[in-house]
């Protein structure tokens, strides 16, 4: 329906997830942290595979340590849903060359991230693609 301005009356304000999670992930492939975080909560949560990292300082400082054990670090997003509800389901392929190494590490990893008002309020990784994504379809269906 349009309005008499000609703008479509009922265009969301809803931020695009995917979008932002394509943007977050592209600022982790650079290096950029401030601008990678920039899209979390004060109070995010990350659960990764061996630990759980709460609020943004602790999140940055695992990102930047995982990064910094690459001379090459790259991430690029291979799939991703909008499952609705705040939930993003994206597969990712990441590597480098580990530090001192003359060799290359490739993996794929996939991440459910929960978005509230448009901020990343918790990212849980796995490395069983079909698990995560079984993880973050259960996510969507019991988020109200």
């Amino acid at each position: 329906m349009q309005n008499t301005c000609g703008a479509m009356a009922d265009e969301s304000t809803t931020p695009d997830l995917v979008e932002l999670t394509r943007r977050n992930i592209a600022a982790f492939s650079r290096g950029d942290l401030d601008e990678m975080m920039s899209f979390f909560a004060p109070d995010a949560v990350l659960v990764g595979r061996l630990a759980t990292y709460e609020g943004v300082a602790a999140t940055r400082d695992f990102y930047d340590n995982w990064m910094s054990g690459y001379e090459n670090f790259h991430i690029e997003p291979v799939e991703m849903s909008d499952l609705g509800k705040g939930v993003v389901y994206a597969v990712c392929s990441q590597g480098g060359r580990p530090e001192g190494s003359a060799g290359q590490v490739l993996e794929r990893t996939a991440v459910v991230l929960t978005y509230e008002e448009g901020l990343i309020v918790r990212v849980a990784a796995y490395s069983d693609i079909d698990e995560a994504r079984a993880a973050a379809e259960r996510l969507a269906q019991k988020r109200e």
